[in-house]
């Protein structure tokens, strides 16, 4: 049974999510022969003022741009 764990930015459409796991679940049914119903998603959203990259808070940088 696979378990993929994805975490990215809040901030995706409720429809974004659907889709991307929707076409997740169909990568490993093609790939390595999972049955549809054993694929298992966690999606972990964390906040931009919780995400930093190359030393800085993202939402000090979106703040900028």
């Amino acid at each position: 049974m696979p378990m993929v764990r994805i975490e990215m930015m809040a901030g995706r459409t409720e429809e974004q999510k659907r889709d991307m796991v929707a076409q997740v679940t169909n990568v490993l049914v093609e790939t390595i022969a999972a049955k549809p119903e054993s694929v298992q998603i966690v999606i972990d959203e964390i906040q931009p003022t919780h995400w930093a990259v190359a030393g800085e808070i993202v939402a000090d940088q979106r703040a900028r741009a």
